[in-house]
């Protein structure tokens, strides 16, 4: 099936050209059965393009934290649109794994379309329904919250709580190197959203990742 790639802003899922991005057709959206919509920026692209959904085979969204209803609505809308965010974090390149977001009232034919659109470029592809982060960043960023809070409650260094989790649980790298390195501030950033989208403790940035962010402001000014 043949499909069109809109950007507008920085696509985090697609930062560079690659097998995905490079499989799209060069033809007219009119000429296309589906569209893909990415960027940082995508709310009057959504607006621009929404006219034109309903003669798509699918079209596909991507996402940050928010979800999929900000476009298509809560309850109705049209079926023939899903969400998706290919993993990363932070600096880190996009891994391989795309997570597809659906609502309840979503065309199973438009999920399967655009899964096998991902497949064909090598992307393993998991499916969700619609909540604030999906799947990794809802089980990730407590885990990240609360190893950077026993730091701060000095229950042990930074190193030999990574060594700990890497030998103990057989982590190619530990939490708090992989923060640091991909930027700490990337973390605030997530946690954040979520805490205000869901009010749960587990999500409200840890004291360094708050503290990482004020520093990554000042440096931007």
């Amino acid at each position: 099936m043949s499909y069109q790639i809109i950007e507008q802003g920085q696509s985090r899922s697609f930062p560079e050209p690659d097998g995905f991005v490079n499989a799209a057709s060069g033809k007219g959206a009119e000429q296309n059965e589906g569209l893909f919509l990415i960027g940082d920026q995508l709310a009057q692209l959504w607006q621009q393009e929404r006219v034109r959904i309903s003669d798509k085979a699918f079209v596909a969204i991507e996402l940050d934290t928010e979800c999929l209803g900000v476009y298509t609505g809560e309850d109705t809308g049209p079926s023939n649109v899903v969400g998706f965010a290919r993993f990363r974090l932070g600096d880190d390149a996009p891994t391989n794994l795309v997570e597809l977001v659906k609502k309840p009232f979503t065309d199973t034919t438009a999920l399967d379309a655009v899964r096998a659109a991902f497949e064909a470029a090598g992307l393993v592809v998991v499916v969700c329904n619609d909540f604030p982060g999906r799947i990794l960043n809802r089980l990730l960023r407590p885990y990240y919250n609360a190893v950077l809070r026993r730091l701060d409650e000095g229950l042990a260094t930074a190193s030999d709580m990574d060594q700990t989790l890497c030998l103990g649980l057989g982590y190619p790298e530990g939490p708090l190197s992989l923060l640091n390195r991909t930027g700490l501030h990337h973390h605030y950033r997530v946690t954040r959203q979520l805490y205000e989208a869901l009010g749960e403790a587990p999500y409200a940035p840890a004291r360094r990742a708050q503290v990482a962010w004020a520093r990554h402001q000042q440096e931007q000014q």
